[in-house]
């Protein structure tokens, strides 16, 4: 028993300590953002711009395209660690790494073939006498983010240890080699759309394979991939939980994508701008939420797998008086916008008032969402959240006869919040039965 709350206050203060440093580190990536929309725009202009933020919402595609390998790694180390089961770990680790360079040298294929073959800048809606070379740098950024898909799992392995801040830590850099490196582009003269996407992509993968070396032979050697330790039972199990992640994963990248792809064509490129800025704004609430959020994700799974529901319901209870103050500060930046972006972007861009309000309440319905989602992801509540991702996936239907019928803007935002209404609901109902012992049927795990 001494050993149990002994434990508990670990696992409380290690998730404070996480929390503590993914605020710090998720605050520098918050301004790194937000100074990077304004010297992208510079750099590019309206239109490529425009161009710019589609592709990279498609390049989230190839990021998710890992049947949700990633999470069901952090899920699992999390468990083995309980009972330092390190052999486990390493086939667990490894069978990743062998997964994911399976899934990635096909998909590579397909994806330059589609480029070079197919019609890229009807697909697009884009001038080919605006931007002539958008076919090799998007064959430059397919290479560079498919290399990143098999070493981003470093990330992952640092989540199941009950480390988010040093995933964080990763994203954060590469962002900010990004960063620099497109302001060095932009110094030099030497901004061009290939130059621009190059840098975006190339940066993150840098800080991965530098991080690699690292993680593996100095600070988990015994989880280092080995092909002899790939096992395809672990792979298996992996690819079980994982499926259901991916699936998950895919319904909200398939509807963050759609969005500027839907804008794109329905209405111009260069309309895509406001949205993003509107929503890197508001979204800042998300991130924030989120440095909060992440450490609980395998806090949890380590309290549910000791059978400690007591210190789950706390922690949800802090959650919901979080999420009160998310939404008082969402109304507050909606009020301040018009200011807000006077200073930040300038003239270079307008963004309507109503733009603002409906995508803060979108972010606040992702961070209601997401208060439930982190902690049924942690216990591997996923079978109802799966059976939810029927919605995201009427969001393209919809939003096109919407936006078709409407021809206005605004009403595919509307839809955005429609489709994740029923998911939130649920989310909201599954937990409550399952930490008061009540959940039967399809509600149980």
């Amino acid at each position: 028993m001494e050993g149990f709350f002994k434990y508990k206050n670990k696992r409380s203060s290690l998730l404070i300590k996480n929390v503590l440093a993914s605020f710090f580190l998720k605050g520098w990536s918050a301004l790194v953002s937000l100074i990077m929309i304004p010297l992208t725009l510079q750099c590019l202009g309206a239109y490529k711009n425009g161009v710019w933020l589609t592709v990279s919402s498609l390049l989230i595609w190839i990021d998710q395209m890992d049947i949700g390998l990633g999470n069901g790694l952090r899920n699992k180390l999390a468990a083995y660690m309980v009972y330092d089961e390190q052999e486990k770990a390493r086939q667990a680790v490894s069978s990743t790494m062998a997964m994911l360079i399976c899934i990635v040298v096909p998909l590579a294929a397909i994806l330059l073939a589609l480029i070079w073959n197919g019609n890229v800048y009807s697909f697009f809606n884009v001038s080919e006498h605006i931007i002539p070379d958008l076919r090799t740098a998007l064959s430059a950024a397919v290479i560079i983010v498919c290399l990143t898909f098999v070493f981003k799992f470093v990330g992952n392995v640092y989540m199941g240890m009950q480390l988010p801040a040093v995933s964080n830590l990763l994203i954060t850099a590469g962002q900010t080699l990004a960063l620099a490196a497109t302001f060095m582009l932009f110094v030099i003269g030497k901004a061009s759309f290939f130059s621009i996407v190059v840098a975006n992509t190339l940066a993150i993968l840098i800080v991965y394979l530098t991080a690699y070396p690292f993680t593996f032979w100095k600070k988990f050697p015994f989880m280092r991939p080995r092909l002899y330790s790939v096992n395809l039972s672990s792979a298996y199990n992996m690819g079980k939980v994982g499926i259901k992640f991916f699936l998950i994963q895919i319904a909200g990248v398939l509807q963050f994508m759609s969005v500027n792809i839907l804008i794109s064509k329905f209405f111009s490129p260069e309309m895509v701008t406001p949205y993003q800025v509107a929503y890197r704004y508001t979204s800042l609430m998300l991130v924030i939420f989120s440095v909060i959020c992440m450490p609980f994700w395998n806090a949890t799974t380590d309290a549910y797998e000791r059978g400690d529901i007591d210190w789950i319901r706390k922690a949800s209870n802090r959650m919901n008086q979080i999420v009160i103050i998310v939404g008082g500060c969402l109304v507050v930046m909606v009020a301040v916008s018009p200011w807000v972006y006077g200073i930040w972007v300038g003239e270079k861009c307008e963004v309507p008032l109503s733009m603002t309000a409906i995508v803060a309440f979108y972010v606040f319905l992702l961070v209601a969402s997401t208060r439930y989602s982190f902690f049924l992801n942690g216990i591997g509540a996923l079978r109802l959240q799966l059976y939810m991702t029927v919605s995201a996936v009427l969001f393209i239907p919809l939003a096109w006869l919407i936006s078709e019928l409407t021809h206005d803007i605004l009403w595919l935002f509307v839809v955005m919040c429609f489709c994740n209404i029923p998911g939130l609901v649920v989310n909201i109902i599954q937990f409550n039965k399952i930490i008061n012992g009540t959940a039967k049927g399809f509600w149980r795990i």
